[in-house]
């Protein structure tokens, strides 16, 4: 009973003035077919994005700025940026057929905003590999000004291919 009291109270809840503009933001909810083994939150982050070019140790994308990531001035959230030097860092390094590797250790330098509708390039290069573990850069970069926008570090570790 208490925990039927405690989803009651959830549902009862009014919505404050901030939440609810930040939840007008939010485009759609997006559909997840059967079968489908991504998350909610990857199709949050990564709906939208484009791959423009792949190569062995290289990704680069596309991807303009939705209002569902910004803060209440316009910008693309912090976070959103730190998930998106997470995803594309790690798809350079992702070997088809293996578990996606674990992220250990990612650093951002944040050096200028981008805001609703901006065209960002996302190039994610690997930078090397030593057993289990992968180093990747990401740069993230307006498209139309060339105007670097953060610079991640994201080293990863995870299984790789047998030499037997």
């Amino acid at each position: 009973m208490k925990a039927e009291k405690g989803v009651e109270s959830v549902l009862q809840h009014q919505l404050s003035q901030q939440e609810s503009e930040a939840l007008s933001r939010l485009q759609s909810l997006p559909s997840i077919s059967p079968g489908d083994s991504s998350t909610f939150y990857e199709h949050f982050i990564l709906r939208g994005i484009r791959v423009d070019r792949v190569q062995p140790g290289l990704v680069s994308c596309s991807f303009k700025v939705p209002p569902r990531l910004t803060d209440e001035s316009g910008k693309l959230c912090n976070g959103a940026i730190a998930n998106l030097v997470d995803e594309v860092g790690g798809a350079v390094v992702h070997v088809e057929g293996l578990p996606m590797n674990v992220s250990v250790d990612m650093s951002i330098s944040f050096l200028s905003t981008a805001r609703v509708d901006d065209e960002l390039e996302i190039t994610s290069k690997l930078l090397g590999r030593k057993g289990g573990y992968s180093g990747t850069i990401v740069l993230l970069k307006n498209k139309a000004t060339g105007e670097l926008i953060a610079e991640g570090r994201h080293s990863l570790f995870g299984r790789h291919n047998s030499k037997m």
